[in-house]
Formats: structure tokens, C-alpha cells, sequence
């Protein structure tokens, strides 16, 4: 794989390695301690990278393999879902083989926890964890580069300048993808270069588009190379997002100024939240592997769209939100009257329905005014891609 050595995730024969630079680099072992112990990094810091490097020296230092390491983290992975989720279920891996490889098109709501609670769930029921894609603004971070390279998680250029540097660059993470696809390892990548914060989630068909520059040449048709990367939907739905009211100020920042500038860091707290902060209910669904795709990138982009919508499991916060925004002629429907045309993720019971309210209203609440609708919308906009996409499907089944 030498021609994707500039962008593949760590093989096992550098596993050892990273973990080694890992467990003896100050600012990793200062971010560890602060989760462990984060009084003790408040006081006697020194004192508890010795502490943090020896716990990460025993428990982490002798693997090998990543997925072995993967396999040693996963009891940590599951500590850090539970006690910033209420729950997490999964719907739709029945569709799928544990032998199989996918293209597991996701969308986007958190920069890490979005593939780590795929990989964590596939992980859970049996299946291998996929390689990651991420962005190289996030390598920014020379630990977090590490760490995600460690975690199987590959490397999306996107700061080329030149038309040429872009074309090279996405014929080598087309053709990364593909090889990963025909040599059984699988890959999640996010529908749209970053996140959804209005909770619109649509493909690019850019991405599409991607996925077959590297196959253009050997002659297979749009169609045949895009079945053979067995595409699967994946719809992630947070109860609540503990970024919401940044992205909502993003929103409102953009609105007003017509652009918007990170601070520096900002992706790294982002990430920090997104990890540590609460989530409630967490679903994600697997759709059906797509064996028929349509022969373009932009039909192809829809019906992943359609898929991912239809079957995005709507929580009680996402029809409180559509309710109070009143956006849609049917913004003013019974939660029975809506879950009769979606998927839901709880039963929308009335004591669900008026925890959901009291939350909304403290999240509102807790922001300026201005960013309120756009906070409002992030949660209310996938209750109207279900019904939209819900609508559709009837009207074709009829």
C-alpha cells in the first residue's frame, strides 16, 4: 500500500511504535490524567503524567495489532458511551454480513463520536470496525493525528490549492477506498466535508463522484463500481447534541456576517465536547446494502439521502422542536399523528413529550435569543426529511 502511505491509517507493524510516543508525550498523558483524574491535573500535574504514563504503559504498551488494541480500548469505549448517553440502540445490522466489507456512508453530527459509536456498535454485535475518514484540519493536533491514525482512521486532503493537487488527492482516497473495499476492510466516511449543524443531511455528490475517479479508467460502468463498494446508509440520531447552541451561534454568525472564522482550537474543543458532553438517546441504523445503484453520482447521492431519512429514528426532542418552530403544515400534528409516517426512537410517550419540552426550554433558555431558531431547527429539520422522504416512499409503493 506504499502509494497511500501519505494517507492510510497505521499498519500493526507500527502499532508499537505510536503507542510508544503516545505514552511518552507530555501533552497526551496531561490530556489522560485530566480525564481520570482531573483534580489531581488541576494540583500536582507532574505527579500524575508518572501515574497516567505507567496505568497507559500496562495497560496499552504491549500491543501489537491494532485491532487488538482496538479490542483492549473497547471496555474503555463503552464507559465513555454510557456515561454520556442514556442509552444507544441499533437498528438494521441484520441487513449486513459479518464476513462483508461496506462503504458505510454516514451522516454528520459529531467529529469523533459519529464513527466511534458505529465502530462501537458494529464492534459490539460482531462485526470488524471500519478505517475512518477524516479531514486533515484535524491533524492540526499532532496527538490527536496519532491517536486517530492508530484508530484505523485515514486521511481526506482538503487544504490543496491547485485543481491538479485536488484531482491527485481524490484519485489516492478513491483509489484507498476501493482497495480497502476489495481487500474486506471497511469504510466509514461522512455524507458532506463537515458537519450538519442545521440537521439537514444531504450528500454530496462530490463524495459520490470520489468514490469512482480511481475505477474511471479499468471500465466498469458508474453503476457496477459503486455496487461493488456495497454502499450502506448509516443514520445517526442524537437525543441532544452537546454542541448545539455553538453550531446554532455559528449558524446565526454566518447569517449575520456571511462567514464565519474558527478560533484557533476550536476543533479540538469541539471534539472534547462532542466525546464528554450529554447526548441522551443515541440510534443509529444501518440501512440495506445498495446492490442496484443508480448510474450518475447525484441519483445515487439521493437515494442514499432518501435511505438515511426515512430511517433517521426521530426522538421526542426532534418533534418538540418541530412543534415550537411550526415551520411545516403538519408542525402542529399529535406526536401519533407524526410517528404514524416516521421511524421514532422512543414510543413519544406524554411523560417523554413533556421531559423533551422542559429540556428544549432549558437549552433555549440558556442561549441569546438570536441563535434560538437555529437551535430550534438543527433538531426540528430531520423530522422534516423523515416525513418528506417517508411521503415519497409511499407515494412509490403505491
Amino acid at each position: 500500500m506504499q502509494e497511500f502511505d501519505a494517507i492510510r491509517p497505521y499498519s500493526d507493524e507500527e502499532t508499537g511504535a505510536a503507542i510508544n510516543r503516545l505514552v511518552n508525550d507530555q501533552e497526551f498523558l496531561d490530556m489522560v490524567g485530566r480525564f481520570k483524574s482531573p483534580t489531581l491535573a488541576r494540583w500536582a500535574p507532574a505527579m500524575l503524567r508518572v501515574f497516567t504514563r505507567r496505568w497507559l504503559n500496562s495497560h496499552f504498551g504491549h500491543y501489537t495489532r491494532v485491532d487488538d488494541l482496538q479490542a483492549g480500548l473497547s471496555s474503555y469505549v463503552g464507559e465513555l458511551v454510557e456515561s454520556t448517553t442514556t442509552r444507544v440502540t441499533t437498528s438494521g445490522l441484520e441487513n449486513l454480513d459479518k464476513r462483508g466489507a461496506y462503504l458505510f456512508i454516514s451522516n454528520h453530527r459529531d467529529i469523533v463520536f459519529d464513527p466511534m459509536v458505529v465502530n462501537y456498535q458494529l464492534f459490539q454485535n460482531g462485526f470488524h470496525t471500519t478505517r475512518i475518514a477524516i479531514g486533515d484540519n484535524l491533524l492540526a493536533n499532532r496527538v490527536f493525528a496519532e491517536m486517530m491514525r492508530l484508530n484505523k482512521s485515514f486521511v481526506v486532503r482538503r487544504s490543496m490549492t491547485s485543481p491538479r493537487e485536488m484531482r491527485d488527492a481524490y484519485i489516492t482516497l478513491s483509489g484507498f477506498i476501493n482497495h480497502s473495499i476489495d481487500t474486506n476492510h471497511s469504510i466509514w466516511i461522512a455524507q458532506r466535508e463537515g458537519r450538519a449543524k442545521d440537521g439537514l443531511d444531504f450528500t454530496d455528490p462530490a463524495i459520490i463522484k470520489m468514490f469512482y475517479m480511481s475505477r474511471k479508467k479499468s471500465g466498469l460502468g458508474f453503476d457496477e463500481a459503486m455496487n461493488r463498494l456495497h454502499v450502506v446508509p448509516v443514520s445517526i440520531a442524537y437525543e441532544y447534541d452537546p454542541c448545539d447552541a455553538d453550531k446554532a451561534q455559528e449558524l446565526e454568525t454566518r447569517a449575520r456576517t456571511g462567514q464565519y472564522i474558527k478560533r484557533e482550537g476550536e476543533d479540538t474543543e469541539q471534539i472534547m465536547k462532542g466525546l464528554t458532553g450529554f447526548k441522551g438517546h443515541v440510534h443509529v441504523h444501518f440501512g440495506a446494502p445498495i446492490h442496484d445503484s443508480p448510474d450518475n453520482p447525484k441519483d445515487l447521492a439521493a437515494r442514499i439521502d432518501r435511505e438515511m431519512h426515512a430511517n433517521y429514528h426521530l426522538h421526542a426532542s426532534n418533534l418538540v422542536a418541530y412543534q415550537q418552530r411550526g415551520l411545516h403544515p403538519q408542525a402542529h400534528d399529535t406526536p401519533d399523528t407524526v410517528s404514524d409516517s416516521v421511524v421514532t426512537a422512543e414510543t413519544w410517550s406524554p411523560a417523554e413529550m413533556e421531559a423533551a419540552e422542559a429540556e428544549m426550554e432549558r437549552r433555549l433558555e440558556a442561549c441569546d435569543p438570536a441563535i434560538r431558531p437555529y437551535l430550534l431547527d438543527m433538531y426540528a429539520n430531520p423530522v422534516v426529511t423523515a416525513l418528506e422522504a417517508n411521503a415519497e416512499k409511499s407515494g412509490h409503493s403505491e
